[in-house]
């Protein structure tokens, strides 16, 4: 997993900032490493897969005996649980609707626990972003929803998704806050002066 470091995190406290100059929205971005660590995945298919081979393996009369079998099984789970731990597995392992749907849950608690929904004027935006999922959402509250369709950000997540399966994700951050600042800019411009909530990337462990 590729952290930003410090330089990187002030680029996309900068964006923030000036995005902000020119609206009344409060912008806050998340970063998570992954959404989930998927501990359970690696157990499912080793004890999908250690019913299967036996099973398999009895089709051959005589080949093993009732007590090899039962050895046999435990033997494959526990040889593919293992195996199936390492991270490049296990990431394989886990179906896109599942980590969209973890990423996407995380997405919305970050939401709330940023205090987003408690802007003044409801005009709270969350730019998400789950780097193992390489998972991008962009989450408003309802003093941005009632003005600028969500429709308008698809485009700006889809970018952002390719960066982030580039591996640039200083640049994601960056290009997608300053596509949001303009539509902020232009549906919502700066009407009084306002610092509700931090501008740092807050970065999840």
């Amino acid at each position: 997993m590729s952290l930003l470091n410090p330089q990187q995190q002030q680029q996309v406290a900068a964006a923030i900032q000036q995005a902000e100059r020119h609206t009344d929205a409060e912008l806050v971005t998340v970063l998570a490493p992954q959404a989930d660590d998927y501990t359970y995945i690696p157990l499912l298919w080793a004890g999908l897969l250690a019913l299967i081979v036996p099973g398999a393996i009895n089709y051959f009369p005589g080949f093993l005996d009732m007590h090899s079998l039962v050895l046999c099984q435990w033997a494959v789970f526990i040889a593919l649980a293992l195996v199936f731990r390492t991270a490049p597995l296990r990431s394989r392992l886990v179906p896109r609707a599942v980590r969209f749907w973890r990423a996407s849950n995380l997405a919305r608690r970050q939401f709330l626990e940023q205090n987003l929904h408690h802007t003044d004027g409801e005009t709270g935006m969350l730019i998400f972003v789950s780097e193992a999922e390489r998972y991008v959402e962009i989450l408003v509250d309802r003093g941005i929803a009632q003005r600028i369709p969500d429709s308008t950000w698809e485009s700006v997540v889809a970018d952002f998704t390719e960066q982030v399966k580039r591996g640039d994700i200083t640049a994601g951050f960056v290009g997608c806050i300053e596509a949001c600042g303009a539509q902020l800019r232009e549906h919502i411009p700066a009407s009084r002066e306002k610092n509700e909530l931090p501008n740092h990337l807050v970065m999840l462990q």
